[in-house]
């Protein structure tokens, strides 16, 4: 289905510019059939990354002044002319590789929470990036890796879908009222899959970034890392987190969103939605499953505006896992 950037769709399903940091703002509305400009590939189609330079690495870091982070914008209008696919997903064996440590993340197995102020967590944090000329934010978690170095996000936090790559890309655990304390992490290598990167599809709209470390201590090191999962059942429990930036959020805080996982109603890509109210500047947050184990899996896409009060994640299948294993490789 081919996005469109509007507030309307002629079939009265209106849609929304404020949930999730890069907003699918109606874009993906049903109506009028059409083909998707991308279809999804096999297990064996290559991701597509982007290295980064130490030099330019270090000066992302200076360039992210605690003023620049107040005023870079959720870039929900970098989602113009998306693509979404409803084709079966490629699913292969489930995997779970357990994090560095226990989560410290909150858990809610019981009735769905659409909003939750949280304290900070160290493996969560805020995203920062430039893409075409301009600042943007997004949320984001560190992962179990070889490299203990990875950060997950969502795929339009990190490339155009298609496009470019984002340049000044740094990680900021454990953010809150513009305290950073754990400093940030700047991007040597960001990863996503192609489907995201050549076709700009929102079912596959997950990226990693690789991160340096701070004076020869490794992210993982420093704040701990969240397990991963993939090619789980569907319809599971989640807690969302993220840094919802637009109103009524002003992005200085965590917060969380917990329920079970239902399929798009409108049949337009294989994400699914919980109950959750999060706004702009939430996307690429980290979805646990339910309960204590903190295995990540999904991350904070997209809304329709026609669904109140619920964000889309996308499945966390063959294609996703051979992103994360390019990047923590």
């Amino acid at each position: 289905m081919q996005a469109t950037y509007v507030s309307h769709h002629p079939k009265g399903k209106t849609m929304s510019r404020t949930v999730a940091a890069l907003l699918l703002a109606g874009a993906l509305i049903g109506g009028t059939a059409s083909t998707a400009t991308s279809a999804p590939r096999s297990e064996t189609d290559a991701v597509d990354t982007k290295k980064i330079s130490s030099t330019q690495a270090e000066a992302a870091m200076s360039y992210w002044t605690p003023q620049r982070m107040k005023d870079a914008k959720p870039a929900d209008s970098l989602t113009r002319g998306k693509s979404a696919s409803n084709a079966p997903l490629d699913i292969g064996e489930s995997t779970k590789i357990a994090g560095r440590s226990a989560s410290k993340a909150k858990t809610t197995a019981g009735k769905p929470t659409k909003n939750v102020a949280e304290t900070p967590v160290s493996h969560i944090g805020k995203v920062f990036f430039t893409l075409g000329g301009a600042n943007y934010v997004c949320s984001g978690n560190a992962v179990v890796a070889a490299n203990e170095a990875t950060v997950s996000t969502a795929g339009h936090c990190v490339n155009e879908g298609p496009g470019a790559f984002a340049t000044r890309w740094v990680f900021v655990p454990a953010y809150e009222n513009g305290s950073a304390p754990y400093g940030s992490f700047a991007a040597t290598e960001l990863v996503a899959p192609t489907q995201w990167t050549q076709g700009g599809d929102i079912t596959y709209d997950t990226a990693f970034a690789v991160v340096s470390d701070q004076s020869g201590v490794s992210l993982a090191d420093q704040v701990g890392a969240s397990g991963v999962a993939f090619n789980q059942a569907r319809g599971l429990t989640y807690t969302a987190f993220g840094y919802p930036a637009a109103r009524p959020f002003d992005g200085e805080t965590l917060q969380s969103c917990s329920g079970a996982a239902s399929d798009d109603p409108y049949g337009q890509t294989q994400s699914q939605g919980i109950p959750c109210d999060m706004t702009g500047g939430s996307s690429g947050g980290p979805w646990f499953l339910g309960g204590s184990d903190g295995f990540q899996n999904s991350v904070n896409s997209f809304g329709y505006g026609g669904i109140r009060n619920t964000m889309f994640g996308p499945y966390w299948g063959s294609v996703i896992e051979q992103a994360y294993q390019a990047a923590q490789n």
